[in-house]
């Protein structure tokens, strides 16, 4: 339930603040009532030609996952490139995985591997904004586009459309020191703060953030209102209307009513289903993090599966993008090597992603989310003297599923040492691309007018990856 408070807010320049944007609104206090708000996002929902119901999870792997370990195994090339744990097969003819992945291999015909990904970039920082602007001109990462086209908050529900969920956001206290930089992933580019991901990390700020304040001289006593508010709300489940009301006032309690911040509630799951999300197990031993050093637990995997399943609550709740990170990528054997890296980060992602992927097919919403694995570059071909690999731009990890697209295959195919794509390159330009055309009609989407020529020049600005549309 969305809680009324009193007291003010400071404004800027124009009068607004990005916390107005994710609120629900103001009920009439010196300026649009709420109901007329819901009725203009609705009004400018109908306007939004184009837009297709479906929805983006991008799993981000920060510090640049091994394309080798994860996708292409190459068991054919000498030892010293190939997947230093070997191979696992699939239930596709003749695909393996990395054997970490035997999960996912179970379910090869529900993804779409890509092993010619490439993008020339070694860079963390830069190669990071790159993946997830998919290179565009605006400098600005997909999601953030996405929320340029159809606006920042759902107008049914309330929740932010756009959204990054990291560790903290699962458990602030116990999970506040995992994770990597956001920003890498969230950059706005040339858009207004206003589109920039919401963030839900800091603690109990996305419960904040989703409480409404009002003036008390205007409200009376606040519990006396919710009071009526819950009054209001249950004749409505009893009638099906609210007497004298439009569709938008009804819709106005709903949203006060309606249980927006349960979108970031976990307990409110299946406990079943949570231990199925759960990688708690795959925590990193103090004898590791000993003997390289205490940074390591900053890498741990123990929080991405509750992250997994929080993004699926959110499609569910209406949120059309949503970007998962996980760190400890980086394995170059300093803190993680791939030796001692990939049994705990690759059974995680293997868990988190697996669940996730039956439990969108349990509740019908295969069709509807698109889940893309990456990260920010692959790895060296050869395995270095620390029991890792370096950073390297010219084979990247990458994976759908779902989103209506054409599972069950490989595209692409990587040389003998799996250093460069021999046939069928993606570029970083086809990945925005077919993850635009996932969540637009860009022919329709042509037709309006609030859209900016560079937003719409950036969705529209290459071919989707052969094969997936």
């Amino acid at each position: 339930m969305l809680t009324l408070l009193t007291g003010g807010q400071s404004k800027d320049c124009e009068g607004h603040t990005r916390r107005e944007m994710l609120q629900v609104g103001a009920l009439g206090l010196g300026g649009m009532t709420l109901p007329g708000l819901l009725a203009t996002k609705a009004h400018a929902s109908e306007l939004g030609i184009g837009v297709k119901d479906k929805a983006v999870v991008v799993l981000f792997l920060q510090g640049g996952p091994t394309h080798i370990e994860t996708f292409d195994p190459k068991m054919t090339a000498p030892s010293e490139y190939r997947a230093m744990f070997g191979e696992v097969k699939t239930n596709l003819p003749g695909v393996t995985f990395g054997s970490h992945f035997k999960r996912l291999a179970g379910m090869a015909d529900k993804l779409a591997v890509v092993r010619s990904y490439r993008h020339g970039n070694g860079s963390h920082a830069s190669a990071s904004h790159h993946v997830a602007s998919g290179g565009n001109a605006t400098g600005a990462c997909m999601g953030s586009l996405y929320s340029r086209v159809v606006g920042i908050s759902n107008p049914k529900t309330g929740l932010p459309l756009h959204s990054i969920v990291r560790p903290p956001a699962i458990d602030a206290k116990k999970y506040k020191t995992i994770g990597g930089p956001a920003d890498r992933v969230t950059q706005i580019g040339d858009l207004p703060p206003a589109f920039k991901a919401f963030d839900p990390s800091s603690g109990g700020q996305v419960i904040e953030n989703m409480k409404l304040r009002v003036a008390q001289n205007r409200l009376g006593d606040r519990k006396s209102l919710l009071k009526k508010l819950d009054g209001i709300k249950r004749e409505i489940d009893q009638t099906g209307a609210l007497d004298g009301a439009d569709r938008f006032q009804q819709q106005a309690v709903d949203v006060i009513l309606g249980g927006v911040a349960d979108a970031f509630n976990l307990s409110k799951e299946d406990k079943a289903t949570v231990a199925r999300y759960d990688t708690s197990e795959f925590d990193i031993p103090k004898w590791l993090y000993k003997k390289k050093n205490k940074n390591l637990l900053r890498q741990s995997p123990v929080s991405l599966g509750k992250q997994m399943l929080m993004a699926r609550r959110l499609v569910e709740y209406g949120a059309g993008f949503v970007t998962v990170t996980s760190a400890g990528w980086d394995m170059h054997g300093n803190a993680f090597g791939v030796d001692d890296g990939m049994p705990l980060l690759g059974p995680a992602v293997d868990k988190a992603v697996s669940a996730f992927i039956e439990d969108l097919a349990a509740r019908g919403l295969s069709e509807k989310v698109l889940l893309v694995v990456t990260g920010e570059f692959g790895r060296t071909p050869k395995i270095n003297k620390k029991g890792g690999r370096d950073h390297w731009g010219n084979l990247c990890t990458l994976a759908f599923s779902g989103g209506g697209l054409n599972m069950g295959q490989v595209i692409g195919e990587s040389d003998r040492t799996a250093s460069v794509p021999k046939k069928d390159p993606v570029s970083t330009r086809q990945v925005l691309a077919t993850v635009m055309h996932t969540l637009f009609d860009l022919g329709e989407l042509r037709l309006r007018q609030d859209i900016p020529r560079d937003v719409y020049a950036a969705i529209d600005a290459g071919a989707p990856i052969p094969n997936l549309m």
